[in-house]
């Protein structure tokens, strides 16, 4: 049987084959906007009527990236006044929030300046301050009161809520919140934010959790006779990089929420989700030429033109990534080619630590000097959260494509933009 090749990864790979083999080896993130629109449409199709997505800038806000969504999401997340600005330069109609558990007078003032939906308040301290903005300008602040739920919850890679973290309002103390939520001046209280995970995978247990915030609402609107306008879940829906072809079912997540969830919601309410990774993720690739091949005790490693100030992802929690080679022919040193064959491989980067590490134990079946490696799934949480200045390496580019084929780097989009 004739394997059949996806014509977007022979023409991810022709795109490397090009740019590799030159005077510099190559380092690069290459984002697909065609698959990046098509997933997003994908997940708005399937949710429920009741339901809005926004799209979390923090996964990536690099605006060709997440400008590509405008007009497709309901809106966006942002969670700092800078995020909010970005939000604004991407669409001046779409909806955006502003959430985060540091929140300055300044900033506080700007996302109201520029016209945010909701601010999402994460303290008492944080609620009366927003009143006084509020009353000096004239203004009735929405706002949703984040929880910081009390009990077990799924399983999942980081956890917002459900113990001793700086997010959100202690669940115990919510009432009494809402109580001066409900007497301060330049206030209307809107309804609840809950984002207590991270990178969740089970479409069930995700139910489960938003069944859970659902009977929190319905408990605290009937206690203080509250008109509940919105229920924003957060985010918290993951992406599988130890098994790619495994990932969360939305369709029968989006199922589960409109045969089992509509139903617990108050009149009219609308159910929110914060959603980065599991939209961005799939559509951005980084690329990084293989510099050098070395064993050390035992240990084979490959040393990439590259690494966790780029791509921090795999650091910061910890994981294997996946990658896959891409082969390039051409050699032009006067001496063999080194190489590691048929052999378990730890990748590593360009930084003077041992923590530079993107994959570990990983088995190869041939890798050269001059080869690139290919790691998928690295559209979210792997620039904007690299500490890209740690020893002045250069940036990698950044390449966009989509259906019309590669549209450029990103400084010559932002440019033909500003023309």
């Amino acid at each position: 049987m004739k394997q059949v090749i996806d014509p977007r990864t022979e023409r991810l790979d022709r795109k490397i084959k090009l740019l590799a083999g030159g005077p510099e080896p190559l380092c690069a993130y290459l984002y697909d906007l065609t698959e990046l629109r098509r997933h997003a449409r994908r997940l708005m199709a399937a949710l429920p009527s009741f339901c809005e997505l926004f799209y979390a800038l923090k996964a990536n806000s690099e605006a060709p990236f997440a400008g590509a969504l405008a007009g497709i999401v309901h809106g966006y997340e942002a969670a700092s006044a800078g995020e909010v600005r970005i939000a604004r330069s991407l669409s001046s109609q779409l909806p955006v929030v502003f959430g985060g558990p540091v929140k300055t007078d300044a900033a506080l003032e700007e996302a109201l300046s520029l016209g945010v939906r909701h601010i999402h308040v994460e303290s008492r301290h944080e609620l009366i301050r927003l009143s006084l903005i509020a009353q000096r300008s004239g203004m009735v602040v929405p706002v949703l009161l984040r929880v910081n739920v009390s009990g077990t919850l799924p399983d999942a890679t980081l956890f917002m809520a459900g113990g001793q973290t700086q997010f959100g309002i202690d669940e115990q103390l919510v009432p009494e919140v809402i109580e001066e939520a409900l007497l301060l001046k330049g206030i209307r209280l809107d309804g609840f934010h809950f984002h207590s995970v991270s990178n969740n995978l089970n479409e069930e247990r995700h139910l489960e959790l938003v069944r859970h915030y659902c009977g929190l609402v319905k408990a605290w609107a009937t206690r203080f006779g509250l008109e509940i306008r919105y229920v924003n879940s957060g985010g918290g829906i993951g992406v599988n990089y130890a098994d790619l072809t495994r990932q969360f079912d939305w369709e029968r997540f989006a199922e589960g929420l409109d045969k089992r969830i509509r139903p617990l919601m108050p009149d009219g309410a609308k159910l929110m989700f914060e959603c980065g990774r599991f939209i961005a993720a799939s559509s951005g690739a980084y690329a990084a030429e293989v510099v050098d091949v070395k064993s050390s005790h035992g240990n084979d490693f490959v040393l990439l033109r590259g690494g966790t100030h780029h791509f921090r992802l795999p650091a910061s929690w910890g994981h294997s990534h996946p990658f896959r080679i891409v082969p390039i022919d051409s050699w032009s040193y006067p001496y063999a080619r080194p190489e590691h064959v048929s052999t378990h491989v730890t990748v590593v980067g360009e930084l003077c630590t041992p923590k530079d590490r993107l994959a570990k134990e990983a088995f190869i079946e041939r890798v050269r000097v001059g080869d690139v490696l290919l790691f998928p799934y690295a559209g979210a949480y792997g620039w904007a959260i690299s500490h890209r200045e740690f020893l002045s390496h250069p940036h990698p580019l950044h390449l966009y494509a989509d259906d019309n084929g590669w549209l450029g780097t990103k400084q010559e989009l932002e440019e033909e933009n500003a023309k």
